[in-house]
């Protein structure tokens, strides 16, 4: 193997998320084509060790080669039932499932080393016992033909993935069915040396993977450090760790966990009036409070929506930051209308576009151009409409939003409408993504719910609504940006993938490379 042109571009193939397990894939796979290591002619044939055996050379192998299913070569031994109250764990012999050890006993099913192949649940797992084992009865276990070296054989069942015939809800492997698949057999010898190949590069694959680990490591710690400064600095301080995060971009936004984190940021300093300058000339958050209170007493007194309790002044201690001098710290409930959602019975909605006001049920209904409409409710109990941000409130997507694109819709329990009255319904919606985020990390898991009173007593920093407009701005030009790196990275991924492909053909195989790899392979090193 060419190690030296695998590790001179391995930084550029190891950005491709599967690159070691496909280099691994892809020395098993030449492992058993023959073309790993050089043929020798002073090899005994295969043909010498299988005369008893009706069996044929095809095309497609080596000369003193050859390949039969695996039928007529060996057997798939069931495993025996082993309570579990009569395993430990420190017995000579390891007892085996369908997907590993699960104990030890003394007593051995079978003394010699052996495969063991998971029939039921885990089908087609493999692992090699090298001494004593006992199978149980969801595995088989396989002692080789003499004519082959186990740990060769081992190799030629990774390859086949006898995983892919399990069947059923716990798949279980068929021994009628795995032997209707080809197997190579090569000479001894060979065998030996193919192993003893297959084992010297899977550890330099494992220094490979080492490294990349390492590297990996240094640039998440280097990543979170750099937005951690940009956040949580002063403001002199911060704008050094922008202009360096920003200048060293590609290198701190290799995977899609950076993009995020970096989105993340973006969102953290716009409600913290940090992304865009303050303008001495704007009004106050102040005035705009006392606009918002008269048009919610306005819509009370027409009876559009609910008196609402007042709410307890904020405390000291929920002011987590400092803000700008002409924000203000809110509720949310003070500056908004909320609508929560309610069940409908199934007699109360149908399929039938014709019946009633269209009906959704949570962010499975939040489609990538707008509402997917199923359902329509026959009576009208919860309703949202045109504009109003749609925040899903229980079950698996908490804290998902999207804004309501239809003139009206009945929502389910799972999901609360809001409006923001009177100052900008974008800038609400980062702050909902902000109370969704601070609720995860108070539950520190997947939350399991975010109730009315959630939302009501959230505390945020209101900036005026001329810097609202800005920061609105401001985040889409940058979530823009983000789009832009995060199909870069794709681009650079699947490049990474070719130029892996590229190397790999280069690095492994000792033959010419065809057309068009060859072409390609110029193309990436010129």
């Amino acid at each position: 193997m060419n190690r030296e042109l695998l590790l001179q571009h391995f930084d550029r193939i190891s950005e491709a998320p599967d690159a070691i397990p496909r280099l691994r894939r892809f020395i098993l796979d030449l492992a058993v084509r023959g073309k790993l290591v050089e043929q020798d002619t002073s090899d005994e044939p295969a043909a010498e060790l299988l005369k008893r055996k009706e069996v044929t050379r095809t095309s497609g192998v080596p000369e003193n080669w050859l390949s039969a299913n695996i039928g007529q070569l060996m057997t798939f031994q069931y495993g025996k039932a082993f309570p579990a109250t009569d395993r430990n764990d420190q017995g000579r012999v390891a007892v085996f499932g369908s997907n590993g050890i699960v104990g030890f006993c003394e007593t051995a099913l079978v003394e010699e080393p052996a495969i063991i192949i998971g029939r039921k649940g885990s089908a087609g797992a493999l692992n090699l016992c090298n001494g004593p084992s006992w199978t149980t009865d969801v595995a088989y276990f396989l002692t080789p033909p003499d004519f082959f070296d186990i740990r060769f054989l081992y190799i030629a069942l990774q390859v086949l993935d006898l995983g892919r015939l399990g069947k059923g809800v716990k798949p279980g492997l068929s021994r009628s069915e795995a032997y209707q698949l080809p197997i190579v057999i090569p000479p001894l010898a060979e065998q030996h040396r193919i192993v003893a190949k297959v084992d010297e590069l899977m550890a330099l694959c494992d220094q490979l993977e080492a490294e990349r680990n390492k590297r990996e490591v240094r640039r998440d710690r280097l990543v979170a450090s750099s937005l951690n400064r940009i956040s949580t600095t002063t403001a002199e301080e911060a704008k050094d760790a922008a202009r360096f995060h920003l200048d060293n971009l590609p290198r701190l936004t290799t995977r899609t966990e950076h993009i995020k984190q970096l989105r993340q940021t973006i969102l953290n300093l716009a409600v913290r009036g940090r992304l865009v300058p303050q303008d001495a000339h704007d009004e106050p958050a102040m005035e705009l409070l006392k606009r918002i209170q008269a048009e919610k007493t306005r819509l009370v007194k027409e009876g559009k929506i609910r008196k609402q309790q007042a709410l307890a002044p904020i405390r000291c201690d929920e002011q987590l930051f400092d803000i700008p001098k002409h924000w203000a710290w809110v509720r949310l409930g003070s500056v908004i209308h909320l609508v929560s959602g309610q069940h409908l019975q199934p007699p109360e909605y149908t399929e039938n576009e014709n019946a009633g006001v269209a009906y959704i049920t949570g962010p499975s209904d939040f489609g990538h151009e707008g509402l997917v409409i199923t359902r329509y409710a026959l009576v009208r109990k919860a309703i949202a409409y045109k504009g109003q941000l749609l925040l899903t409130v229980k079950g698996s997507g908490v804290g998902k939003t999207t804004v309501c694109d239809i003139q009206e819709v009945a929502i389910s329990r799972q999901l609360m409408a809001l409006t923001a009255i009177e100052w900008n319904s974008n800038f609400m919606e980062m702050i909902t993504y902000r109370l969704a985020e601070a609720l995860r990390e108070c539950a520190r898991s997947l939350i399991p719910g975010i109730a009315r009173e959630d939302v009501d007593e959230f505390v945020f920093g209101l900036p005026p609504l001329a810097e609202q407009h800005r920061i609105v701005a401001k985040v889409d030009e940058l979530m823009a940006l983000c789009d832009q790196l995060e199909a870069s990275l794709n681009t650079t991924e699947a490049d990474s993938r070719s130029l892996l492909e590229a190397v790999l053909r280069d690095a492994l195989n000792p033959f010419r490379l065809p057309d068009p790899v060859g072409k390609r392979l110029g193309t990436y090193f010129s």
